[in-house]
């Protein structure tokens, strides 16, 4: 997939999007009364194969912890949008540019650095990640946010299970299904190779792992809502 293809965002996102810019402010005049604690909230990022219906369970999650939800889509938007990223910027003070600097510095090459669309992308992570708890769905938002904190799930399926429910969602029959799915895959499995330099599939990347063919969504939130009170009860969080 070209990352510099431009998108095009429907109304609810654009919604959306402009409700987090309000936030932002908001959530800067507060930190001008409260010195902040720590630097990355508290977060879940999930990861999923394409059909395995990462979206709804992360929903349910964000919706239980009442937590915001930012899924590929999204951060692709946020990352592009120059409109949204100066709201970001802005709610962020000198100390935290800092921070936040240092950080993009930790996490991406040098090389890397001089890719537009990920320098944004991980700027946009980073900075959401500031303000306030949430879930993350794709774009390797597991890799960009620091390893000591948060929870990393991987929802897993067969290539037939995730075939099926794709043709059905997009009306594809299930030879263009499972091509549309290769094709898919095989761009994530490109773009963590290239930017992270890891196996986008490497299990090692994240505390949990859900089969979702055996394990209905719901069950799968309840197990992904278990996990993180451990952690935090735990004070991994």
């Amino acid at each position: 997939m070209n990352e510099t293809k431009p998108l095009l965002l429907d109304a609810g996102l654009t919604r959306f999007v402009e409700k987090q810019m309000r936030n932002w402010e908001i959530s800067r005049a507060q930190r001008r009364e409260v010195q902040p604690t720590r630097q990355i909230e508290d977060f879940i990022t999930i990861a999923n194969m394409v059909g395995a219906g990462g979206r709804e369970v992360a929903q349910a999650v964000a919706a239980e912890l009442g937590w915001p939800m930012y899924d590929r889509d999204l951060l692709t938007s946020m990352a592009r949008g120059d409109e949204s990223r100066a709201g970001l910027y802005r709610s962020v003070d000198e100390r935290e540019l800092g921070w936040l600097e240092m950080t993009l510095r930790s996490v991406m090459e040098e090389a890397m650095r001089k890719n537009d669309y990920f320098h944004r992308l991980t700027t946009t992570v980073l900075g959401l990640a500031r303000q306030r708890p949430a879930v993350f769905v794709g774009r390797g938002a597991d890799l960009i946010l620091p390893a000591d904190r948060g929870l990393r799930v991987q929802l897993i399926a067969s290539r037939d299970f995730c075939a099926r429910r794709f043709a059905e969602s997009a009306g594809l029959s299930l030879d263009e299904a499972r091509a549309r799915i290769d094709a898919i895959e095989a761009e994530r499995r490109d773009f963590v190779r290239h930017h992270f330099h890891r196996d986008a599939h490497d299990p090692a990347r994240f505390d949990l792992l859900v089969n979702v063919e055996r394990i209905s969504p719901d069950r799968a939130a309840r197990i992904i809502l278990s996990a993180h009170r451990d952690r935090t009860s735990s004070g991994l969080n």
